[in-house]
């Protein structure tokens, strides 16, 4: 058996809370050697933020020893601190007494409304319970101060479309964009918001955004061939068309009230997403042919 290195140890826990990497396994073995075989004491002030750590991560495995130790040391070292009050309310989360635990937080919030940790605690706690819309408000008001938490508009957003309310998730997901435009990925949520309400010619635009920001991506130029075609079949109605035709019109024609984009510019981009496609899956390798020839007769019934 390898011989346990404290330094090495201390060294990689303090290395997970400056990232905020939340390896609930690797923080508890490390964690659980260092107080059971008495090196705590080396680590000064910092054996606190270590327990701290440690009983979140014992809670994680629901290790309810390990994080009872840990709490016990914090409480008596800190009592009556909000801090630990928190702690004391995911231990009883983690119970399961999730009305206990909203009280509490509740009390802190009286004492302290601007207490971040004890709102999104409340929030979760709500979540737990399947206390949607009290979620909602909370996470709603919370905003209302930190506007600028990106998570908690994301999270926001998330609710929202639990509850099939997508112009909300739609707002929300803006307020996102606003904070980080050039991340794809709410670029894409956003677009796959528009998509599912029926705003296609809008959808088509966030998908391309997605592709203009991160080439190739799969997702995005999904959206694109579904959006375009979508479009196309919406043209081809309005113009009782009983035929189809994978051929571009000869004529670039004007922009279309029903889509907003000409006729066209829909064949290029359809064309375009399909190429892409097709060029992503043809880098399989093995089965790549194979793969490449059932997404070609996929997209071609869209």
């Amino acid at each position: 058996m390898s011989q346990f290195n404290f330094a090495k140890a201390s060294a990689t826990l303090q290395d997970l809370r400056k990232t905020g990497e939340r390896k609930s396994a690797l923080v508890v073995s490390l964690g659980e050697t260092i107080i059971t075989k008495g090196h705590a004491n080396k680590l000064g002030d910092e054996v606190w933020s270590m327990y701290e750590q440690v009983f979140i991560a014992a809670l994680d495995l629901r290790s309810n020893s390990l994080a009872k130790t840990c709490l016990e040391k914090l409480e008596t070292r800190f009592p009556g601190s909000p801090r630990v009050k928190i702690l004391q309310g995911m231990e009883l989360e983690a119970e399961g007494k999730l009305d206990i635990a909203i009280e509490l937080y509740k009390n802190i919030l009286e004492e302290d409304e601007t207490n971040v940790a004890a709102t999104k605690r409340m929030i979760a706690s709500s979540k737990a319970k399947g206390q949607w819309q009290e979620a909602i408000d909370s996470l709603s008001k919370y905003l209302d101060t930190y506007y600028n938490d990106t998570e908690a508009w994301l999270e926001l957003s998330a609710l929202y479309l639990q509850q099939h309310l997508y112009q909300q998730a739609r707002f929300c997901l803006e307020e996102v964009i606003l904070l980080q435009p050039q991340n794809h990925l709410y670029h894409l949520k956003y677009a796959e918001i528009l998509y599912t309400s029926d705003n296609i010619a809008l959808a088509l635009r966030e998908f391309c955004r997605v592709v203009e920001l991160c080439d190739d991506y799969l997702r995005g130029l999904y959206g694109i061939k579904l959006c375009t075609q979508r479009l196309l079949n919406l043209e081809t109605a309005s113009n009782s068309s009983q035929q189809t035709s994978a051929k571009p019109p000869t004529s670039t024609s004007a922009v279309s009230p029903i889509s907003g984009y000409d006729v066209k510019t829909l064949y290029d981009l359809n064309a375009l997403a399909t190429e892409r496609i097709l060029h992503a899956y043809s880098r399989q390798r093995e089965s790549g042919d194979d793969l490449k020839v059932f997404i070609k007769e996929w997209l071609q019934v869209l």
